[in-house]
């Protein structure tokens, strides 16, 4: 089969496509035959990968070919969504656990867009922000792939949403998907502006998907009793101010979101929340995965190259159709 690789050497990133042979499902897992596979951009940042070859690809959209042993509930023929290891491929192994069932409303571009990013919104938003109807709620860098999920989930929850971004071309976008107020700004200078927004109340939950360079300010917009999620940083600053005063003052809340540590029962209580809290939103229509961009399977280097010159709003995917 057919199967993208990433090779990282001297701080950069490179693809190179190859003929491998199809994995072969062990207990517990299963193999798809890959439709569609979003784009993730901390896959193809460096400082985040060692040096040498590896697969590359994390989620991925398709049609369940073969399941290994102990595998209930999915069978051949049904149509999945859900992190698969390297996933820019024909086929791509999954953990049984981390099969999530496609509407049928959905594309196979439109899955492949779902996993990650609102797996992640998940877990920011219900498990541990805990975001209710009538909270206000600031997502920095709101046209990412991350950004646009929580706008949504968020919009969805009933909370009034604050995004950040450098473009006001995106922002205007976004306030067509029911943005409630943006502030284009690409620095660590929006927190007033969100207290001017919010009568001086500050936001509910902040949403960091930036990194360092906006922490302080991110926690500067918080309103008493707020929470902070931080999940990415781009930026590259994992270094940053932290206001001791305001932390215990305002009784204020700081969490992470990753999966780097987690075990395999963590994330299948992910995937099951995500299923019973949010799937049933998609099957109805009330949320529909924004793909600003499909490249063709053999077009992965340009997709790449599109991404990180961060020109999209959502999601972006590479289909094998």
């Amino acid at each position: 089969m057919k199967s993208w690789w990433i090779r990282t050497r001297g701080g950069a990133t490179a693809l190179e496509l190859r003929e491998v042979a199809a994995p072969v499902p062990a207990e517990g897992e299963i193999l798809l035959r890959v439709e569609a596979a979003a784009l993730n951009r901390g896959e193809f940042i460096p400082r985040y990968r060692v040096e040498g070859v590896t697969a590359c690809g994390v989620e991925a959209a398709g049609v369940v070919e073969a399941v290994g042993a102990g595998v209930v509930g999915v069978r051949p023929g049904d149509r999945i969504m859900g992190r698969a290891r390297a996933s820019f491929a024909e086929y791509a192994l999954m953990h049984a656990f981390d099969a999530i069932p496609v509407p049928d409303r959905l594309s196979w571009t439109q899955a492949a867009a779902v996993p990650l990013a609102f797996l992640v919104t998940y877990d920011m938003l219900y498990a541990y922000g805990h975001l209710q109807a009538g909270e206000t709620m600031l997502v920095t860098g709101v046209s990412s792939g991350v950004g646009v999920a929580c706008l949504q989930t968020g919009l969805l929850l009933g909370a009034r949403v604050i995004g950040t971004s450098g473009s006001a071309a995106k922002l205007a976008r976004l306030k067509e998907l029911g943005l409630d107020a943006g502030v284009c700004t690409r620095g660590p200078d929006f927190a007033a502006a969100v207290h001017a927004w919010t009568a001086g109340g500050g936001v509910d939950l902040a949403v960091n998907n930036v990194g360092g360079t906006v922490f302080a300010e991110c926690l500067r917009a918080l309103a008493f009793k707020g929470r902070l999620a931080t999940v990415g940083s781009v930026d590259g600053v994992l270094k940053c101010e932290l206001d001791l005063d305001a932390l215990h003052s305002k009784r204020l809340e700081l969490f992470g979101v990753s999966n780097k540590l987690t075990t395999p029962a963590q994330r299948a209580a992910t995937v099951n929340g995500f299923k019973r809290d949010l799937l049933p939103a998609f099957a109805a229509g009330h949320i529909s995965p924004v793909v600003d961009r499909v490249f063709g399977f053999s077009e992965l280097p340009a997709a790449k190259k599109y991404m990180e010159s961060d020109a999209q709003v959502g999601r972006i995917v590479v289909t094998l159709a």
